[in-house]
Parts: structure tokens; sequence; C-alpha cells
């Protein structure tokens, strides 16, 4: 009867896209603090990191929006609602700009009025954007960014994402915390890793010549940020989130040598203008064969971008929140991880052999 009683008190988290990257720690962060956690995936989404028998399961379906309602009304009438939900679920990569307004904006819209139509609403929408919204601002000194700046994002992918923020913050007393992370890094994380591999097969790649501030955030950082927020019951609010530091364009680079051993590395400075033909072309030729492309003119823009300082302040005093992992010490533990895990290049090969 007792654990009937806890059970009950138990606060129940929703975490969309949770078979991915930031989901899945998002995931953990829920049970670590002792919730109810509903991880929200699609029929087909790999449940790889989702193995913890405590986790409970909702498909949803967020490309169609009737069969979306359904899910939901099934939930509600088996299950109840959730006390927060996370919405972490999007897309990064399309082949088709246009993709990115329905993946991030307009299945997040759809989302939200099925809730509300479903009586479903939580006490807080935690919507995890992006720093991408503000594009290339305040590139002649160097400031953070702040909230009170106005977003310019020259991405797809940041424009749906700016939608989405106009959106919630244009619903009436609706308890949205949005969430504008920087480059988030971290265990599973398969993008920076590309510049591990590139640098443990000895080619260390620099884009542009001109100063490059650049900020990061380990995913575990991010996950408390989020959590804060829950334990603050904080409403209406949105905020960057970064480790607190500012870095050039060879700091990283440079911790991830020393923990890979210190390979010896030919470093290449690629100029702009030729980045952005390589990009058009990378771009048009995946699109030629139905694919996207890691490297596109969306992702040639975010390397151009000088200036990816963000003020933390308002996290910092309002939620407490003190970053856990500087770069040094997350680099330690991305590298330890996709060794154990076997992702690099050599250790593949001697796999083979």
């Amino acid at each position: 009867m007792r654990n009937y009683y806890l059970c009950r008190m138990e606060k129940k988290v929703l975490v969309t896209g949770a078979s991915g990257f930031i989901g899945s720690f998002l995931v953990e962060g829920g049970l670590e603090r002792g919730m109810q956690v509903w991880a929200g995936v699609r029929k087909s989404s790999s449940r790889k990191y989702l193995q913890d028998s405590r986790i409970s399961f909702a498909e949803l379906d967020f490309t169609d929006s009737d069969r979306l309602e359904e899910q939901l009304k099934q939930h509600k009438l088996e299950h109840g609602g959730w006390d927060y939900i996370i919405h972490c679920a999007g897309v990064t990569k399309c082949r088709d700009k246009a993709d990115f307004e329905i993946g991030n904006y307009w299945a997040t819209r759809h989302f939200i009025e099925t809730l509300m139509r479903l009586e479903m609403l939580p006490e807080q929408f935690i919507y995890i954007s992006s720093l991408s919204i503000f594009g290339p601002i305040r590139e002649k000194d160097y400031s953070p960014i702040c909230e009170q700046d106005t977003p310019r994002p020259n991405t797809a992918y940041g424009v749906s994402k700016l939608h989405s923020e106009e959106y919630l913050q244009k619903l009436k007393d609706f308890p949205y915390v949005i969430f504008r992370p920087t480059g988030v890094y971290g265990p599973r994380e398969k993008d920076y890793f590309l510049m591990v591999e590139s640098i443990s097969r000895h080619v260390d790649f620099a884009a542009g010549f001109r100063r490059q501030d650049i900020t990061f955030v380990y995913v575990k950082d991010l996950v408390q940020a989020v959590y804060r927020a829950i334990d603050k019951k904080v409403v209406r609010r949105a905020y960057f989130v970064s480790d607190g530091y500012v870095y050039n364009s060879r700091t990283f680079s440079d911790l991830i040598q020393k923990e890979l051993g210190n390979p010896w590395l030919i470093r290449f400075t690629c100029p702009l203008a030729l980045l952005k033909v390589i990009s058009f072309f990378a771009e048009n030729i995946a699109r030629l064969f139905h694919k996207s492309s890691t490297l596109n003119l969306d992702k040639y823009k975010i390397m151009k971008q000088r200036n990816w300082q963000c003020a933390i302040t308002p996290l910092e005093k309002e939620l407490g929140y003190r970053a856990e992992y500087p770069l040094e010490r997350g680099v330690k533990e991305i590298i330890a991880w996709y060794k154990k895990e076997k992702w690099l290049w050599k250790q593949k090969r001697a796999k083979k052999f």
C-alpha cells in the first residue's frame, strides 16, 4: 500500500524525441530525480539508449496530426496526462529546407493545439530551442548575445525554431519555458564526433581566418538546467545555456588531440569563399541522390558565424545554474566514451581484423 501511494505522488514527465542524443539524457535526468518518465518515441525509433526498466513509452507520431490526436486520447484514457512535458523532438537535418518548418514549427504547433483540445496541458511545457535563432549578431564587438537582442536567424533550422518560440510566446497564459543552448556535445552525439574522427585520422579543419568565439554546453549541464527550471516552477521565460566560458576555434581540437594521445596533425584552414563553394556542391549533389548532406549552405553559415557568446546570467541568478563540465572535463568524458564504445575508425578497423 505504501508503494502505491509513493507511485501516486511521483511527478510524471514526458520527454519527446527521447531516442535522440539530448532526449535520451533528459530521460536519464528524470529517472535520477525520482520522476515517472515517459519516453515519447516513434514506432520506428531506436531504443538503444532507453533500456532502463523504469522508463514508460508513449508512441507519438508528430508527422501525422490526426494520428497524434488519437495517440494522445488513448494515453489520457489509460494513464492520464503529464505534469511536465519536455519537447525535444524536431529535425536538425533535412533534404528540403521547407521540411524544417514542418518538422519543428508545425509539429510543435499541432502538438500544443492537440494538448489544448484534449485538456492535457502540463504545469510546464519546456521547449528545447537553439542559440541559432539569433543568427550572426554582435560580430563587431564580440559581446554576448542577450535576450533583449532581436533575432536574425540566417538558416532554415534557426528560422523554424524562432517561429516555434514566437508561437509559444503568443499563447495567453501558456506555461512555456524555452532553452536556447549553444553547441551541445557529449556521448552519443554524432556531429562533433566527426571532428574527433578527423583528428584521429590526423586532419584538423578550421573555417575562416578571422577571430571566432565559440561556446559549448555539455549535455548533462543542459539537463541540469532543464530540471532546475522544473524545480523552481518558472514559466514564460527563455534562457541561453552554455558552460559560461568562451573558447577560440583551436581550443576544442587541441583538447581532442590531447585526449587521443597527441597524434600528429595536418592543420588546414579553409577560406570561407572556398568553403561556400564546396558546401553548395555538397548540398546539391546530395539532393540529386535524395539525401541530406552534413555539409550544406546552412552549415556553411553556421561555420562562418564568428560570435557564439551568450549571456547566461539570468539562468545562473534565477535557477541557480552552475555548469559542472567545462570543456576540458567534457572532452575527457566524450573521448573515453567513444573509445569504450569503439566508435573511432582505428578501433573499427582493428575489430575487422
